[in-house]
């Protein structure tokens, strides 16, 4: 795999195909894209950084920048109760994807869910793309990193 990130819908959904390609080739636990932290800047969000002054205010803390892992046939993200809403009713056109696990830590804000996926990469890929834009609710031209294989 020689290139790690992608803008336009069509690349990302290729660049998904083949971190998925190389994270089974390479037999990993696990591959983590996640959303260019400029994405969210042009967008009006911001990802705090630790230790960064927004972490000492009385508001809740940014969730930070969106990420999704895929491993062993499971997705992997962390979401609000109100992505999770979105999340659910985008489970509704991808009837082989369900949700395994909702794990509400205490210590944190929202929700870590876990996802069956047993679909061919291209399925995973389209689903993976459609998490980012209607979950994360992202512009069409947001940019992702494949940081992990």
């Amino acid at each position: 795999m020689t290139r790690f990130a992608a803008a336009e819908s069509a690349e990302r959904r290729k660049l998904y195909v083949d971190a998925i390609t190389a994270h089974r080739e390479r037999e990993s636990a696990f591959l983590t894209v996640e959303v260019d932290a400029k994405t969210l800047e042009a967008t009006g969000e911001t990802a705090s950084e630790p230790g960064s002054d927004a972490d000492e205010s009385d508001d809740p803390p940014d969730p930070g920048v969106p990420w999704v892992q895929f491993g062993d046939g499971t997705i992997n993200l962390d979401c609000t109760d109100e992505e999770l809403d979105a999340l659910k009713r985008l489970l509704e056109s991808f009837p082989a994807f369900k949700i395994d696990d909702l794990i509400r830590p205490e210590e944190a804000e929202g929700v870590n869910v876990r996802i069956s996926a047993k679909a061919d990469a291209n399925r995973i890929g389209q689903f993976v793309d459609q998490v980012f834009l209607e979950v994360y609710d992202l512009p069409a031209a947001f940019r992702v990193w494949v940081v992990d294989i």
